[in-house]
């Protein structure tokens, strides 16, 4: 059997090599990542739907085939439908729900052949970019356990990191691709909107925020996913050509010289971790001696207003739509009882907007993307800090005792006017974290963190590249390329 030392070596496109030509089985694989995960799983709570006997069913009844033949998989709890297994989404009102379906997603993971082995933590509907629901508890950073692994794709992000699992989904509606991926040390592209069909359940999640794509160490691995999940379906509201060549075949290519801004600067006007600014620094260095051209971005195409009066006025009022699915899900009306205290408050704060008010934050949307276009034209690459600060310890943004005290009497009373009072409060909180990712997720531009620098804590800080759309190719091949001069894939946490 392959050993734990052995199997942590390779990626997943490594993996999958060894299976074709015969020097591990799938099944060998899968009983290590078993291993490996019931030895750290209960230190870092990333794991929370095992489907270890499926897996091995999986594994002993079919001939399985794909680029990833035999490689063991996670998929993130949120936003895919997995057919005979429970979907909780992080939330207590969806305890006893099971998918009858599988998503398009799935249905190529599979085809594929990545052996689905468990699903991972989440916060409640993703909303949080930390990874500590109510329902399962805290996922904590393999790195540092005392630390967040960020979120909203936190248990998949500490699973890749910890080793069980060279790849596993992630999804992102305001970076919870990049997030946990910049905490724990990983590769994370976020794809353009549409690059992957949401579908048959959903046509579009967070009125186009959200993409589907994974976490990984490698950049390979995660070119040749992008390979084979890149779609669409009949009726999806975004469709996409099909790029001209595979990702995976662009790795091979150079990116040329390329003009890239970078800021530190944060778009509300608040700190930023000197961890994040050296990280900077550190990568602008480096492209300067690859032969890019590299130069300060004055001021930067985001403003503050773009994520008080544009993201936060939609993800409110989606919040508010998801407690209405949830009552249908119930057959009643969505309580206080149903749902954490703060997804109860944003969705009251969507529901203080009109119509009007949610019709003129998406068409900022719009306004927001041509800006970036302009931007675009002098700049091939925005390169930023992923976050703000390194990886915040575990409640550093939970609600204090006062403030929780309050929210559930504004809850209580469905008091929204008293949440839309302190929206600069709330903006200031969440925003302040991540001021740079949502403006991917509003624009659909491609977007991906590169693991740049580990701090004295042991905590890996990331940087980000923002592309125009529809190119991952150019992203790709930069990831590649600085892959090859700063690696990454060999460094283990100590668990």
């Amino acid at each position: 059997m392959l050993s734990y030392e052995e199997y942590r070596q390779y990626d997943a496109t490594g993996l999958a090599e060894l299976v074709r030509k015969k020097e591990a089985s799938a099944a060998e694989l899968l009983q290590t990542a078993i291993q490996r995960a019931e030895s750290v799983n209960p230190q870092i709570n990333a794991i929370i739907h095992p489907l270890y006997e499926s897996a091995k069913a999986t594994v002993a009844a079919e001939s399985l085939s794909g680029p990833f033949a035999g490689v063991p998989f996670l998929v993130k709890d949120l936003g895919l439908e997995m057919k005979d297994t429970p979907l909780r989404v992080g939330c207590k009102g969806y305890t006893g729900y099971t998918s009858s379906v599988d998503s398009y997603a799935i249905q190529k993971i599979k085809a594929a052949g990545l052996v689905i082995m468990g699903k991972t933590n989440t916060p409640e509907f993703g909303l949080t970019p930390y990874t500590e629901p109510e329902l399962f508890g805290p996922t904590l950073n393999p790195w540092n356990l005392a630390h967040s692994p960020g979120g909203s794709s936190g248990g998949s992000g500490a699973a890749v990191a910890a080793g069980i699992v060279p790849m596993a989904t992630a999804s992102d509606g305001g970076g919870s691709i990049r997030i946990p991926a910049s905490c724990c040390g990983l590769f994370g592209l976020k794809p353009t909107r549409g690059r992957i069909s949401l579908g048959p359940i959903y046509g579009e999640m967070w009125s186009g925020a959200v993409v589907e794509s994974c976490v990984s160490r490698s950049v390979r691995d995660t070119a040749a996913y992008l390979d084979a999940l890149a779609g669409s379906l009949s009726g999806d509201p975004y469709q996409l050509s099909n790029p001209s060549a595979a990702y995976l075949a662009e790795l091979g290519q150079h990116p040329g010289s390329l003009r890239i801004a970078f800021s530190t600067v944060h778009p509300l006007g608040l700190p930023v971790d000197q961890a994040c600014k050296d990280a900077v620094a550190k990568m602008a260095k480096q492209l300067s001696d690859l032969g890019h051209r590299v130069e300060e971005a004055l001021p930067l195409p985001y403003f503050k207003e773009d994520l008080l009066e544009r993201f936060l006025v939609v993800v409110s009022g989606e919040s508010a739509a998801e407690l209405q699915q949830l009552s249908k899900h119930l057959q009643r009306r969505a309580t206080t009882a149903d749902v954490e205290t703060n997804t109860y408050a944003l969705a009251l704060l969507g529901r203080t907007f009109n119509a009007g008010d949610f019709a003129q934050a998406k068409k900022g949307w719009n306004e927001i993307a041509q800006r970036v276009a302009q931007f675009h034209q002098q700049y091939d690459l925005l390169l930023t800090p992923t976050l703000a600060s390194r990886p915040i310890k575990i409640g550093a943004l939970q609600n204090s005792a006062a403030e929780q005290t309050l929210l559930k009497f504004i809850n209580s009373l469905n008091l929204g006017f008293m949440v839309k009072a302190s929206i600069g409060q709330l903006a200031d909180k969440a925003f302040g974290y991540i001021p740079w990712t949502p403006f991917a997720n509003m624009t659909g531009q491609p977007s991906m963190n590169i693991p740049t620098l580990w701090t004295e804590e042991n905590l890996p800080v990331g940087t980000m590249f923002t592309a125009l759309q529809g190119r991952e190719d150019l992203l790709l091949r930069l990831a590649a390329q600085l892959e090859q001069v700063m690696p990454w894939g060999d460094k283990i946490p100590d668990l």
